[in-house]
């Protein structure tokens, strides 16, 4: 189990926050797309709603996915970030889970945003870099 801090749970939950979420395909072909609505827990486990896009599609085939959480913007070599490595654990496309992701989308984006979730994908994090990890 990788150890949450923090400045980690505090950059990846704050309200307003965009992450970027890389997934690959079974024939390792890549995607890379923006998100709002994951969640870390700290116990190491990230929950994040998605619609019927690639990302899903991807997690279906290859369940193993980086998300890139910056703290701020712009972006340069000093900006605090991290990047999680992902392991997923389920994908719950009916629920208690999938209910409470849509449920926190509603209230922060809308009903309308809500509706466009058709599951919700719970990753365990395996490991945990800094946005820039200097040598």
């Amino acid at each position: 189990m990788v150890d949450i801090g923090k400045e980690l749970l505090e950059i990846v939950n704050k309200p307003g926050r965009i992450g970027i979420l890389g997934t690959s395909d079974g024939r390792g072909r890549p995607n890379v797309a923006y998100f709002g609505s994951p969640r870390l827990m700290e116990n190491g486990t990230l929950v994040m709603g998605l619609g019927g896009n690639r990302s899903l599609k991807n997690l279906e085939q290859n369940p193993r996915a980086v998300f890139l959480a910056i703290a701020e913007s712009p972006v340069t070599f000093t900006t605090p970030g991290y990047r999680l490595y992902l392991d997923v654990k389920e994908i719950q496309k009916e629920g208690p889970i999938l209910d409470g992701v849509r449920g926190m989308i509603a209230k922060h984006a809308g009903d309308d945003a809500a509706k466009m979730i058709h599951a919700a994908v719970v990753f365990e994090v395996s490991e945990i870099r800094r946005l820039l990890a200097m040598q």
